[in-house]
């Protein structure tokens, strides 16, 4: 770790072999909780991860969901608690959120003194810090203004929708208490800001240097996000149009100077979802001729399970060599980007700044909703934060 990290960030404890991060300072005046689904940090955790998982509406639907959603997570635990094996036994979402946070609040500090000190908290969907958890964390603290921040840029409701309800959730059951004299806000979607494009095409450019020079002009560009089933699609789900707005950005700061396709990984189960299917597409186009890409994991900001194995082991690796590809790269997450630190501290100082409370989209239901908890979990917000 850079020594200049070592001034701002304290290691309150070792978990697993990783450090958790809290800034040592004052009472904080704003909270920023950081809004993400997580990741197991080992194996012992998975089972109940997928637990939360298959048994949360808002990210998936199933018949007799009580019953069949518990099955699968049973089911599918030993074949997920091997992949994270494989990438060194758990995922290090945490590590990341936390450091992305320590180093945002630092800046934020010295850019909007007059709503510091500021302190991040991480709120994860499916494991610890568990929401519920964190916000009795927030309300030890008392902050005066309490920011909610998606760590999703592009909204989806299975996603930030299903994290924003979980907060719900937890109010709807449990009183403010001292939280009900502080200044609540959201921030809800944040896929088109310059500086997030300019991260990704920074790592962009930097993947492409290990391509041979002669070769890069024909490098395929494949923007991976995370699929979505179609009936979600269907009923408005805002998620497609947002992430393919951040591929436009990304593809102009590059000038445009590669071919580029926007594909979808990571489907579960049998019903139709969103294609081409990141596999589909690098077969299809090795059918056409191209044998060289990069995968751009486009919707995620920091590593985790679906870029360090489905992307880096199942794509670049074994897929490469099932189908003679002469190289698949792929761009590295935000992660630490001092570019994407600055565009999260950006984002956050823009909306202290501006007043925001909560934006006119996010108030906006699907058109065809079939979520009634959506509806009362908005009304909720919009009376929270105004």
């Amino acid at each position: 770790m850079h020594s200049f990290l070592r001034k701002c960030i304290t290691p309150l404890a070792t978990v697993h072999g990783v450090h958790q991060f809290r800034t040592v300072a004052t009472k904080p005046r704003t909270a920023v909780v950081m809004l993400n689904m997580g990741g197991p940090q080992n194996t012992d955790q998975v089972h109940d991860y997928l637990h939360r998982i298959m048994t949360d509406r808002d990210m998936i639907q199933l018949p007799v969901q009580s019953k069949l959603g518990p099955w699968i997570a049973k089911r599918r635990t030993p074949e997920v608690q091997k992949k994270y094996s494989e990438i060194g036994g758990g995922s290090p979402i945490l590590k990341w959120t936390n450091l992305q946070g320590e180093m945002m609040c630092k800046q934020l500090d010295k850019l909007s003194p007059e709503t510091a000190p500021h302190k991040h908290y991480v709120a994860f969907r499916y494991v610890n810090p568990l929401t519920e958890d964190t916000f009795r964390e927030v309300e030890r603290d008392q902050p005066e203004r309490v920011v909610l921040f998606s760590q999703y840029p592009q909204y989806s409701c299975a996603t930030s929708g299903s994290s924003f309800n979980a907060i719900f959730t937890h109010f709807k059951d449990n009183p403010l208490n001292g939280l009900g004299k502080a200044r609540w806000s959201l921030i809800d979607r944040w896929g088109t800001h310059p500086l997030l494009a300019k991260t990704f095409a920074d790592n962009i450019r930097k993947e492409l240097e290990k391509f041979p020079a002669e070769k890069r002009k024909e490098v395929v560009l494949l923007f991976s996000a995370h699929s979505l089933p179609l009936r979600a699609v269907s009923r408005g789900d805002a998620y497609p149009s947002e992430v393919g707005a951040t591929v436009q950005n990304v593809m102009q700061e590059l000038g445009w100077s590669q071919p580029y396709c926007l594909v979808w990984q990571s489907k579960v189960g049998p019903l139709p979802w969103l294609e081409p299917f990141t596999e589909d597409a690098i077969k299809g186009y090795m059918k056409q001729g191209k044998k060289n890409f990069i995968l751009v994991p486009i919707a995620f900001v920091n590593e985790h399970i679906e870029t360090l194995h489905e992307l880096d082991i199942e794509y670049c690796q074994e897929l490469a060599h099932e189908v003679g590809a002469e190289k698949i790269g792929r761009a590295a997450a935000p992660n630490d980007h001092p570019l994407f630190i600055d565009a999260l501290t950006d984002v956050v100082r823009q909306h202290l700044a501006n007043g925001s409370s909560v934006g006119p989209k996010f108030l906006l239901r699907c058109p065809a909703c079939v979520n009634q908890k959506c509806s009362v979990s908005k009304q909720w917000f919009k009376e929270l934060c105004n």
